[in-house]
């Protein structure tokens, strides 16, 4: 039973592989045929590792990454409306992180602190919205969804700053937050400049990682593990 995790992960790397392939060959096709595969494969894969869902920060997480999974079928489409669907699936996946993370890191944190770290992850967000040129009706909507990445990011980043246990834990979901951003920042290039085989490829890789780390992340606060 204790490695019951190991089955999804071969799935989970398996299908990852042949996503990265698809993308890096530009076949496309293939790609949005394993994609959606790809959050259900991590969540089993955490569910089998931290021993089941009973408790409150595995149904979180499981929670974020169905909606990450809901948020990768609707960007599989180009139109708007499908897009804007996606983007709010993954909007409302970085709430409930911040809330499994964001809920252990956060506690006790002065005002002052707060005041602080919301004005330096503004100035981050301004500073990547203006570098990529996103403008018009996209503004506001990516403003929005790239301050909950800073604050996703921020969330594993508070326990590495306040000195909280476990600070290899605390590293790894600070990790998966910047991937997570990174990934995201590449999309909006795609979006707004262009993209090529290789950025898409790009994109998936960081993504995966990305999801995968702040998965370890939270089995292992869960069960205790430094």
């Amino acid at each position: 039973m204790k490695k019951s995790w190991i089955l999804p992960a071969c799935f989970l790397l398996a299908a990852s592989l042949v996503n990265f392939a698809a993308r890096f060959m530009g076949n496309s096709e293939m790609a949005a045929m394993v994609k959606p595969a790809l959050l259900p494969l991590v969540a089993l894969t955490s569910v089998a590792a931290a021993g089941g869902m009973e408790s409150k920060a595995i149904r979180l997480l499981v929670m974020a990454q169905l909606l990450g999974c809901a948020g990768d079928i609707f960007l599989i489409s180009s139109n708007f409306i499908p897009f804007a669907c996606g983007l709010g699936c993954f909007l409302a996946g970085h709430v409930f992180y911040c809330i499994l993370f964001g809920g252990k890191s956060w506690k006790g944190l002065s005002a002052g602190r707060w005041a602080i770290a919301v004005a330096v992850m503004a100035a981050a967000v301004a500073g990547l919205l203006v570098g990529i040129g996103v403008k018009g009706t996209f503004l506001v909507p990516f403003a929005i969804y790239g301050f909950m990445l800073m604050m996703l990011i921020f969330s594993g980043f508070s326990g590495v700053l306040r000195g909280l246990k476990r600070p290899s834990t605390w590293w790894i979901i600070t990790l998966g937050g910047v991937l997570f951003a990174f990934s995201d920042s590449l999309i909006a290039i795609q979006t707004f400049n262009g993209g090529t085989v290789f950025l898409e490829f790009l994109v998936m890789v960081t993504y995966v990682a990305a999801q995968c780390l702040l998965a370890w992340g939270a089995v292992r606060l869960e069960k205790g593990d430094d």
